[in-house]
């Protein structure tokens, strides 16, 4: 989609003090109607605004950002599916002022601004960049964690509606357990667990696989039949591929039904979940017939 749609934005605001009105941006909103894209990004991490201002309670503090990411999250999923009560024609303040109203607290939006864009999720990112990091420190180059490699896979899943029918499970044995954060049944348990390889030497990255093959192998044998799907990212750096490759072989020595993908096989992941989901809808319905 190559056309442009225009949209509204907001910057969030932390004012340490009212009075002297001292502030730095920690969060951008944006609604795009044409498309029912709304979302936001806020900043979680608060060692910037610590070092401005020393009294900040952090903790408080990344409690808000997330739950501001949490309400637009529900909102872009309720536009999504056709379901939000807003008019389409409202701006992106119609959003925010639903999540933090304008009161005196340390959190304040801006006026709201506007444009045009091909794509409303990369214009979100480049507005949360130039707003609020484009002063942060450069940090060291970052490796993807487990979470990174989630959050690539789930937007692939949440694309086609599935993600919503996943939840925690725990599959157990007398004598042990592994909880799964992201799963799902249709007669057996589907557990997908997301595994960065991204580390800094091959030793840990050969730990890690045989750290999940020893964790797997104990409850091989639980009365509950489970399927598992790792999904893996590569080492940045190439010398380490050949580590990787060994990973790989190790996850696949785990005594259970499973499957390795990797972060370019998101898009498959997420179709076969999208048609498997759909069918198991189709024979529930019929079921109630």
């Amino acid at each position: 989609m190559n056309s442009k749609t225009p949209y509204t934005y907001t910057v969030l605001r932390y004012v340490h003090d009212i009075a002297t009105g001292e502030f730095l941006n920690v969060g951008v909103a944006l609604f795009a109607p044409e498309r029912r894209f709304v979302n936001a990004m806020c900043r979680t991490n608060f060692t910037r605004l610590k070092a401005v201002f020393p009294s900040l309670d952090g903790d408080s503090f990344r409690a808000s950002m997330r739950h501001v990411m949490a309400c637009f999250e529900r909102f872009g999923e309720e536009a999504r599916e056709q379901l939000a009560l807003r008019s389409p024609t409202g701006t992106v303040m119609d959003y925010a002022l639903a999540v933090l109203a304008r009161d005196d607290s340390s959190l304040q939006w801006s006026e709201a601004g506007s444009g045009v864009t091909a794509d409303p999720e990369a214009m979100l990112a480049q507005l949360f960049e130039r707003f609020v990091t484009s002063h942060d420190p450069k940090a060291p180059t970052h490796r993807k964690d487990d979470d990174d490699v989630w959050r690539h896979f789930s937007g692939a899943l949440q694309q086609r509606q599935v993600l919503k029918h996943f939840d925690r499970k725990t599959i157990g044995v007398k004598d042990d357990e592994v909880e799964f954060k992201h799963a799902w049944k249709n007669g057996e348990w589907h557990c997908l667990a997301p595994v960065s390889f991204d580390l800094a030497n091959a030793d840990s990255i050969r730990e890690k696989a045989h750290r999940w093959l020893g964790q797997v192998t104990s409850v091989a044998n639980s009365s509950e039949p489970f399927r598992l799907y790792f999904l893996v990212a590569e080492p940045t750096q190439s010398e380490l591929r050949p580590a990787y490759e060994s990973a790989l072989s190790i996850l696949r020595k785990a005594p259970v039904q499973k499957e390795v993908f990797a972060e370019s096989q998101a898009p498959e992941l997420s179709e076969r979940f999208a048609a498997e989901v759909a069918a198991h809808e189709r024979q529930g319905a019929a079921g109630h017939r």
